[in-house]
């Protein structure tokens, strides 16, 4: 029987539309065009698909039967494409001010040996989700969930909390500080839905806040010329520096805790094991459990 995936298309395009003329319209088809595929997909199975009695168009038993068939055969078909075109791209892994803090460099040197076919490519993304919401990205290292349905969410580990202080500031120096004693300053914000704002203060006297910035280098800046200070995770104090910034630990904060995301949906086939990849290298790291 030599039915194509056009004839199938056609038969649940128009399903859809109701009309052969918005099918038609839909599938970039002119409409006697449309009306030939249909034909030829009755005859090839040789029942009528689409009741034409009526104004709008209607499917038969038959024709209800295949239309299922076909839109699940449709799917696998653009399911297959899809992951086919994405093995030929790289595994996108978005961030916003830090990846995996010290174990970036040992994940991305593993992750080129054992998966030599699929390069790992890093993208700086400065909104919550790391690049997944726009489809940027294809899994994301986050500091905060990002409470979308849509996504799968592992908690890997937590860090904790550093003050990054003007290289100036009377606690520079300090090994560590508390809350209380920063609870005078300007606190500079480089994203509104920040975990490192003025809630970490909790029952204590908040700092005050300033004019957010755009992104994590406009933070450093920011901070270095000696007006304010900023509050960050571990890993960006391991992945930023700047000459007029220093982080100092701060002892009595809640730590942060680091998600890796990606849709519940895959976009990319190989996501499966950047997830392992991930888990069996900051277990083996020993990072603070989550």
């Amino acid at each position: 029987m030599d039915v194509e995936l056009r004839h199938l298309r056609a038969l649940v395009t128009i399903a859809d539309e109701g009309t052969v003329t918005a099918a038609a319209a839909r599938l970039h088809l002119t409409q006697p065009a449309l009306s030939r595929t249909l034909a030829r997909l009755e005859h090839h199975v040789g029942v009528t698909l689409v009741d034409r009695s009526s104004r709008r168009l209607a499917l038969t038993p038959a024709g209800r039967t295949l239309y299922d068939h076909g839109r699940a055969i449709l799917a696998h078909v653009d399911a297959a494409l899809a992951d086919t075109a994405a093995v030929s791209r790289p595994l996108r892994l978005g961030y916003s001010c830090a990846v995996l803090g010290r174990s970036t460099v040992p994940l991305l040197r593993s992750w080129r040996r054992d998966h030599p076919h699929v390069p790992l490519e890093l993208r700086r993304r400065d909104e919550g989700t790391a690049g997944l919401a726009t489809g940027e990205t294809d899994a994301a290292v986050v500091r905060a969930d990002p409470g979308d349905p849509r996504l799968s969410v592992l908690p890997l580990y937590t860090e904790d909390r550093f003050a990054a202080l003007p290289d100036n500031h009377p606690l520079a120096t300090r090994p560590e500080v508390t809350l209380a004693e920063l609870s005078g300053e300007t606190l500079t914000l480089w994203r509104e839905d920040s975990t490192s704002g003025p809630a970490l203060w909790e029952d204590t006297r908040r700092p005050a806040t300033g004019a957010a910035v755009r992104d994590v280098d406009e933070w450093l800046n920011v901070i270095s010329v000696g007006d304010s200070i900023g509050v960050a995770a571990a890993g960006t104090a391991e992945s930023h520096t700047h000459p007029g910034v220093r982080f100092v630990r701060i002892a009595d904060a809640r730590p942060a805790t680091v998600y890796l995301a990606h849709p519940a949906q895959p976009t990319h086939p190989s996501t499966p094991d950047l997830v392992v990849a991930v888990k069996e290298l900051v277990s083996g790291d020993a990072f603070p459990a989550v």
